[in-house]
């Protein structure tokens, strides 16, 4: 009996994944809150699906973050500095559209999902878009990390 409960303590040590994250090394995962009022005009197009908003704050993640209303009352906040590299003078991501775009290396990410397109297939790992939390209430989308 005492061989079957070290096998299957065993097994169970062996089985247990010590990396289940897939964590970004360029980007730190630095702590914030900030309000958006939609009543000021600033924030407005944030009123209507599929609008984005470049929030540039010194105090919001490392380089700004892009906002963007996904839904009825949902919205989704990413980082605005290029997940694929550290933080440097061109890793400012620009956006047309629902589309940031790193000028480093013409790498461009959905803001809706923020998943890299056309992800490059050369064995290196590639990341998408570090994505903040959101909460929406009355008139105010409240984004933090």
């Amino acid at each position: 009996m005492k061989k079957i409960w070290g096998i299957i303590l065993l097994v169970s040590l062996l089985a247990c994944d010590k990396q289940n994250t897939n964590r970004n090394p360029f980007l730190q995962e630095v702590g914030f809150a900030f309000e958006i009022n939609l009543n000021l005009p600033l924030y407005s197009p944030l009123t209507t699906i599929g609008n984005v908003v470049y929030i540039g704050n010194a105090q919001v993640g490392t380089r700004g973050a892009f906002v963007i209303k996904s839904g009825f009352d949902q919205y989704r906040v990413f980082e605005a500095s290029c997940p694929n590299h550290a933080p440097n003078t061109c890793s400012t991501m620009s956006f047309n559209g629902q589309v940031a775009s790193c000028s480093c290396e013409d790498y461009s990410y959905s803001i809706f999902t923020g998943q890299m397109f056309d992800r490059p297939e050369d064995g290196i790992q590639y990341y998408d878009m570090l994505e903040y939390r959101a909460t929406f209430s009355g008139n105010t989308v409240i984004i933090s990390n």
